[in-house]
């Protein structure tokens, strides 16, 4: 970390904090995630960091290194100094339909090609979609730590945050981390466009209970004084479809009209164009990286907590 000056704290999670820090060199910014060496260091770990790693996307947050320090694994990502997504949405209260699509066209970019890269995501929400800073702000998908590579198996564990989560998740049988993904952009749209989740009780919002009825029977609604084209309640309905082989995949998606509509040409040029652009350019190898994952599983060699204030839980669980 000598290469780094600290800014100030970011952010807190049951991972640990985030700080943003200042590279002495070039002066660019990054966010670096620390997380307490020893237990802490567990396999989703180095599952979030070997996924993360391998995705070269404009609409994904850029994965830059991972340092050891004698207390914490250090990962240091792109800084997205636009904030949440989620906080945008907050004190604008809801978004336009045109403004939506345009957060949405971009999110669905970024899974498509997460999907690509045979990754599936699996806490797909707007406190996980982050924003540049421009004025003409760009979705950053960030945090892998629930994400699987489906190349060798389907995931089967129920993870994810409640309000985003598909019904076949809930099930714990094996399921399709893409498909599961397409309901949690369903989600993501939907409280863009109406501002509240679609299968929170409007009577009991904070009701785990009645929240996971209501999706394992799709129970949701457009209140009568939003104004939604067909269209895009055409879209929602094809994505909050209970049974997973009968949903919308996400290359359906970008087909769909209301999707299309104003779609940016950088994201007409699909998936396949960002193979070679936007690279990482990694400065490290996959086996500095495990090297480096399997040496912050010894346990700090000093007193813990050096690097922040006491952590606070996420929304994110396993169910």
């Amino acid at each position: 970390m000598e290469r780094y000056e600290i800014v100030k704290d970011i952010g807190t999670g049951n991972f640990g904090v985030a700080r943003l820090v200042r590279d002495k060199f070039t002066k660019e910014l990054f966010a670096v995630k620390f997380i307490e060496r020893g237990q802490k260091i567990a396999e989703h770990v180095r599952r979030e960091i070997m996924n993360h790693r391998s995705l070269k996307h404009p609409n994904i947050v850029r994965f830059k290194e991972v340092l050891l320090t004698p207390t914490h694994l250090a990962i240091v990502m792109e800084y997205a100094e636009g904030g949440e997504l989620f906080e945008k949405i907050h004190g604008a209260g809801r978004f336009s339909e045109d403004e939506a699509r345009y957060f949405f066209q971009q999110l669905i970019s970024g899974v498509s090609y997460c999907h690509s890269m045979h990754i599936c995501h699996r806490d797909l929400k707007l406190e996980n979609t982050l924003l540049d800073g421009s004025t003409a702000p760009r979705v950053k998908i960030c945090d892998f730590g629930h994400s699987k590579s489906v190349l060798h198996s389907q995931p089967k564990s129920a993870v994810g945050t409640p309000a985003y989560i598909a019904p076949e998740v809930l099930s714990k049988t094996k399921y399709d981390g893409k498909i599961s993904d397409v309901w949690s952009c369903g989600v993501t749209l939907y409280v863009m466009i109406v501002g509240s989740y679609p299968f929170e009780d409007p009577e009991e919002p904070i009701n785990f209970k009645k929240t996971i009825e209501r999706i394992l029977s799709v129970h949701y609604s457009i209140p009568d004084f939003i104004r939604v084209s067909k269209e895009c309640r055409h879209l929602l309905s094809l994505i909050f479809v209970e049974n997973p082989e009968k949903r919308i995949t996400i290359p359906e998606i970008e087909s769909h009209p209301w999707f299309v509509k104003n779609l940016p040409i950088e994201l007409m040029e699909g998936v396949g164009s960002w193979q070679c652009k936007d690279a990482n350019n990694p400065s490290q190898s996959d086996e500095e990286v495990l090297s480096i994952i399997q040496q912050a599983r010894n346990p700090s060699e000093e007193a813990p907590n050096a690097a922040g204030r006491p952590l606070m839980g996420s929304k994110s669980m396993d169910l």
